[in-house]
């Protein structure tokens, strides 16, 4: 047997071992303070906190967690895709490890819902009404401008 032989029968085991040998498996737990809190990814309803969910991408997500007495939270949390998540380490992790758990676990910390306070309420609205009336003056005077 040559040298040639050796390394192709080498190549192709090792292929096979990585086709039959399975892959990882990947989980995100999303925890809140309290739990029981409904929790979206990506606008998709996932389940009531704490929640485990399977994924198959790294990258940004858009979590939205709500419960009732508690603010709404929406954030965009990164999942960074790990070193070993890279060739060639993900393929010895496949051959040595087929059935490897990648997990992860996010918590987040929910604000009790504040009644707002009525002045202050009171006092956006007429900023926002000034705000309001000083663009509208703005862009008619740039509209009256350029019919001139």
């Amino acid at each position: 047997m040559n040298i040639l032989h050796k390394i192709f029968v080498v190549l192709l085991c090792a292929v096979i071992v990585y086709i039959a040998g399975g892959c990882v498996e990947r989980e995100l737990t999303v925890k809140t303070i309290p739990d029981g809190a409904i929790v979206e990814l990506n606008d998709e309803q996932v389940g009531i906190s704490p929640v485990t969910v399977p994924f198959n991408w790294y990258g940004t997500y858009r979590v939205r967690m709500e419960k009732e007495g508690y603010q709404t939270l929406v954030v965009n949390q990164k999942l960074d895709r790990p070193a070993n998540d890279y060739f060639p380490l993900d393929l010895l992790r496949d051959i040595f490890a087929p059935d490897a758990l990648d997990s992860y676990e996010w918590t987040f910390e929910l604000s009790p819902y504040e009644l707002p306070d009525r002045e202050q309420l009171i006092k956006n609205a007429q900023d926002t009404k000034t705000q309001t009336a000083k663009a509208v003056e703005e862009m008619q005077a740039k509209l009256d401008a350029d019919k001139k």
